[in-house]
């Protein structure tokens, strides 16, 4: 690498695998400001999630599509829970596997699978534009989604293809994190305490502005974001931050959208200079 982190504070808002991210980050030398925003749960109706299950495990699906690597933990726990592990593994090892990049992989790899096929772009579009050019007629595609995304539109193209689509939400997204310390975190950027901010995921930003907007600090936010680099894991992320009038300074290379690259990419930004932090201690 370029670079170390050694002297600079990054926040990250990470939750899913937020020790990971931390650690990375810590193993570069980074002064780790942690603000998790939501807390994941499993779905509050846990009813068609395991029905979902005994469908896949008496009649595999031809395809099935991950997502994220959360979906797959979360139903392979229900799974354990209703002591149909095994079956569950069985079956999804007889689907065509598509993954949406690289963590739905990783957690394939944890239940001795591996993915058939892995999306370049981690997004719904990625996915529609890696399906395309597979003969879906007449198959049943089993289509696990996460929460606070409409989609719609992936399915409605995985449809129009001719195929039979099956939906599991396994796990939802519980507002109710500490929104003290997400004031905290914001007066941390806007008093030029942060070297960066790292997003992982949209959600990630859009809880900022919501907890920013019922506390009465989104101005207090704005110039903390405008005062702050801020690292975008991917498209996804930097899409919302255009939708809120905001530019990544730091991104990774086209096609590595996920924690190592993004790090790498804050060594080459960051490594080189001065910490701010430091500066305005």
């Amino acid at each position: 690498m370029a670079g170390r982190l050694g002297g600079t504070r990054i926040l990250i808002l990470e939750t899913r695998e937020e020790a990971q991210f931390s650690r990375l980050l810590a193993d570069q030398g980074a002064d780790v400001l942690q603000c998790p925003m939501v807390a994941i749960v499993d779905a509050p109706e846990p009813a068609p999630v395991v029905a979902w299950i005994d469908r896949l495990i008496a009649n595999p699906f031809d395809d099935l599509v991950l997502t994220t690597g959360e979906g797959l933990r979360r139903l392979a726990k229900l799974a354990r829970s209703l002591g149909r592990e095994r079956d569950f593994v069985e079956a999804v090892g007889k689907t065509r596997r598509f993954a949406r990049g690289p963590k739905p992989g990783r957690a394939l790899r944890e239940i001795g699978l591996d993915a058939d096929i892995t999306t370049q772009t981690p997004t719904s579009e990625g996915i529609a534009a890696t399906l395309a050019p597979y003969d879906l007629r007449d198959r049943r595609v089993g289509l696990q989604l996460y929460p606070d995304k409409d989609h719609a539109a992936l399915i409605g193209a995985i449809v129009a293809q001719g195929a039979e689509v099956d939906t599991v939400l396994p796990y939802a997204y519980d507002a109710r994190a500490a929104e003290e310390n997400v004031v905290i975190a914001i007066e941390e950027m806007a008093q030029g305490r942060v070297d960066a901010i790292a997003l992982t995921s949209s959600n990630q930003l859009r809880r900022l502005f919501d907890v920013a907007a019922a506390r009465g600090c989104e101005a207090r936010l704005r110039e903390g974001l405008d005062a702050t680099p801020i690292a975008s894991v991917g498209p996804v992320v930097s899409d919302e931050l255009r939708h809120y009038g905001l530019t990544p300074a730091i991104t990774p290379p086209d096609g590595a959208f996920f924690m190592k690259p993004l790090i790498s990419a804050m060594i080459a930004s960051l490594g080189s200079r001065p910490p701010r932090s430091a500066a305005s201690s």
